[in-house]
């Protein structure tokens, strides 16, 4: 059971009658607003954690207890 379009028209006639038109041009401004915020964040959250990684990576040499076991 799935919906069609006849069935979609209806729910987007009545949610128009309902909320109209201008509110819903808000709301859809609104999320897309929220999305793009969210994808801009997530892109400086990945270099951040990039960054960091690169950061905390020192190459170190091995202590003197380690020469000794070996």
């Amino acid at each position: 059971m799935g919906f069609s379009v006849p069935h979609l028209l209806v729910v987007l006639a009545i949610t128009i009658l309902v909320f109209g038109t201008k509110r819903l041009r808000n709301l859809g401004g609104d999320l897309g607003g929220a999305i793009k915020s969210f994808r801009t964040s997530m892109k400086e959250g990945e270099e951040d954690t990039v960054s960091d990684a690169e950061a905390s990576f020192i190459i170190s040499e091995p202590d003197s207890k380690t020469k000794e076991k070996n």
